[in-house]
């Protein structure tokens, strides 16, 4: 049993303490189903294991806040255990602190100023596919419709407008394979591949403005693949490229943009996911950022589920109280003060007092 009327660092620890490694998170999605159904205010719907509950008070404007309750494999890290102004344990930070203030501003908040979506879903820690998100966005978009949206993923208490997009390409280098004893018979493709490192070594990111946010492009090889046999001369040699680009790229521009760069060699996409505009010019997301940020917000230098909130036309920031450079680490802590700051800051927010 989830008790909603606990301190936030308490319910933070008992959500830690309910396993829900990526795809086993039936249980937990029991327990916050359970919660929120006692309370009369929120109307609360089902699909898998992700539960969203909203308000219907007739506000002009709906917003949603969203988190993922699913954590990567437990190491040893679970049960939680306090140390000081620290909780640690597996998922403390990515993210079932942010979901602790998610479901303290359910309980808590019965009159927003604005009518609220919460939405508790499955498997953001593995495959896109299984994303629960993603099938409510599929199967249900109506369930998620908003004006604006909050995705509590850790930031360390700061607000990250949007998200990077990533493609993944593959470049390739050909050669006409030969017996290596007579090199000088066939085209070494791994040689070849030597001019696409060159490419990448000489390239230099952007770093654009994006409506008022910096954001800092990457260009990296992350793997590399050529070889038949020992005494066989190569004829083709895989480069595989990941671009992590600003919001003002679509998927289209990105991938025109890498055969731009890599002209002259066969580029083949293999995976992407869209960025997400920062959106800090809505007049919700404008309100949320000088009462909850004090005006300041920064861009999100990755990709997070912000992208599919702007597909559906919504826009959306990240904000949480975990530390992202903590995330799936053996020794995963939230700061409690910073726990217990987020969901001061959301309830003066969602009550108008800031």
């Amino acid at each position: 049993m989830l008790d909603l009327t606990s301190d936030v660092a308490d319910l933070t620890a008992a959500l830690v303490d309910i396993r829900s490694e990526s795809g086993t998170e039936k249980v937990l999605a029991d327990g916050i189903e359970h919660a929120l159904s006692a309370l009369p205010h929120l109307t609360v719907t089902r699909d898998g294991d992700a539960i969203v509950a909203r308000t219907h008070l007739g506000r002009a404007r709906r917003v949603v806040i969203a988190g993922h309750i699913d954590t990567v494999p437990i190491v040893d890290n679970v049960p939680s255990y306090v140390n000081g102004d620290r909780l640690y344990g597996c998922g403390t930070s990515d993210m079932k602190a942010g979901v602790a203030v998610q479901l303290k501003l359910a309980a808590l908040v019965h009159a927003p100023v604005h009518d609220v979506t919460y939405v508790f879903y499955d498997n953001e820690e593995v495959d896109a596919e299984r994303n629960g998100l993603l099938r409510l966005a599929r199967d249900h978009p109506e369930w998620l419709t908003g004006d604006f949206a909050i995705l509590m993923e850790p930031t360390d208490g700061v607000i990250e407008g949007g998200c990077q997009g990533t493609m993944r390409v593959e470049v390739v280098a050909r050669g006409e394979r030969a017996h290596s004893a007579r090199s000088w018979m066939g085209v070494n493709a791994i040689h070849g591949a030597g001019a696409i490192l060159d490419v990448l070594r000489a390239y230099t990111p952007r770093e654009p403005v994006v409506e008022g946010l910096r954001f800092h492009e990457g260009l990296n090889a992350v793997f590399i693949e050529g070889g038949v046999a020992g005494n066989v001369i190569p004829d083709e040699c895989v480069v595989k490229v990941n671009y992590r680009f600003a919001p003002d790229l679509s998927v289209a521009d990105a991938e025109a943009h890498l055969r731009e760069v890599f002209e002259g060699f066969e580029v083949r996409p293999v995976d992407a996911a869209a960025p997400a505009r920062p959106g800090l010019d809505d007049p919700s997301a404008a309100a949320f950022v000088e009462a909850v940020g004090e005006g300041r917000a920064r861009a999100k230098l990755g990709w997070t589920d912000v992208s599919r909130f702007s597909e559906l036309g919504v826009p959306a920031v990240n904000y949480g109280p975990g530390d992202p450079t903590l995330a799936h680490t053996r020794d995963e802590h939230a700061e409690i003060p910073r726990i217990r700051e987020a969901e001061e800051r959301m309830i003066a927010w969602l009550t108008g007092a800031r």
